[in-house]
C-alpha cells in the first residue's frame, strides 16, 4: 500500500539552488518552480561574493525573491558566503538544484556535482532549462537595464522592479 507525502515518516527533501541571482530571472523562477515537484522544500541561496560588484545589494536580492514566491510557503530565501556545500548542510539540505541551459553549463556542473558528492556526500540535481527561456541570463537583464531598455519579459512579472538601481 502506498501512503501519501503527507503520512510517511520520510525526511523532507530540501535542495539549495544557489546562485549571485543578480537579479532573479523568468529562467530561475522556472527551476526553483520546476524542482518544486520533486522536493519539499527549494532554498534559493544568494551566494555573497566579495570580489563582484553586484547590481543588486543582497539584501535587495533576497527581497526580489521573496517577492516572487510570496504565495509559495516552500520556498525558502537565504543569502550566504563560504561554500555552497556548507550553506546547504547548515540549512538541511541534501541536494544541490541546478539549472543548466547549454553543453558548456552541464560540463561545468557535472564536474562540480562529482566534486560535491565525493568531497561532501550531497547529490547535485539538474534541470535543463526550457527552449524558451535558455537565452535569459542576468548579465543579459544587466545589459538591458543599463541601455535603459524594457526588460520586464526577462523577469517574473511579481518581481518588485522598484528594488533595481537605475
Amino acid at each position: 500500500m502506498k501512503t501519501s507525502p503527507s503520512t510517511d515518516n520520510r525526511k523532507p527533501r530540501i535542495a539549495l539552488f544557489a546562485g549571485s541571482f543578480d537579479p532573479f530571472t523568468r529562467g530561475h523562477d522556472n527551476i526553483v518552480r520546476r524542482g518544486l515537484e520533486i522536493f519539499d522544500e527549494v532554498i534559493v541561496g544568494i551566494g555573497i561574493n566579495p570580489n563582484k560588484q553586484p547590481m543588486m545589494s543582497a539584501e535587495a536580492r533576497k527581497q526580489w525573491i521573496e517577492a516572487v514566491f510570496a504565495l509559495e510557503p516552500r520556498v525558502k530565501v537565504i543569502a550566504y558566503d563560504g561554500y555552497t556545500v556548507d550553506a546547504a548542510r547548515y540549512n538541511g539540505a541534501q541536494f544541490l538544484l541546478r539549472g543548466v541551459r547549454t553543453a558548456a553549463d552541464f560540463e561545468y556542473e557535472r564536474n562540480i556535482a562529482q566534486i560535491n558528492r565525493n568531497l561532501a556526500g550531497i547529490e547535485t540535481v539538474l534541470i535543463n532549462t526550457l527552449p524558451e527561456l535558455e537565452f535569459i541570463s542576468s548579465s543579459l537583464v544587466r545589459e538591458r537595464i543599463e541601455a535603459g531598455e524594457d526588460f520586464c519579459d526577462l523577469v517574473p512579472a511579481s518581481a518588485p522592479l522598484d528594488l533595481i538601481k537605475k
